[in-house]
């Protein structure tokens, strides 16, 4: 008899199961998912967004550049502006150095 149970006991040993959510596959496609929503969905948003600003530029728009120079612009070109910053002084740079509009005057 103790022959028996010992045979059944170890016979009757099952394999364990993976779980649905154990699987390498749905884990890395979960963490494509909440990278997808914190951080390439928000930085394609904001691309857009300023995009839209540049395309938006106009004469006497004052602008505060990427590298904080502060301006109007005076001419807009294909892809660039030209910006009073003082008395006599004007510069040229990049429409994608553009940061922000602070405000937009009337022509």
């Amino acid at each position: 008899m103790l022959n028996a149970y010992a045979q059944a006991a170890g016979g009757a040993s099952q394999q364990p199961q993976a779980s649905i959510l154990g699987s390498p596959i749905v884990m890395m496609v979960a963490i494509f998912a909440i990278f997808y929503f914190l951080l390439i969905r928000p930085q394609k948003k904001a691309q857009d967004d300023h995009k839209k600003m540049i395309s938006q530029l106009k004469k006497n728009d004052e602008i505060i550049t990427t590298g904080g120079i502060h301006g109007t612009i005076v001419n807009v070109k294909d892809n660039s502006v030209v910006l009073k910053i003082d008395d006599n002084v004007k510069i040229e740079v990049q429409k994608n150095a553009v940061g922000t509009i602070k405000k937009s005057r009337q022509s």
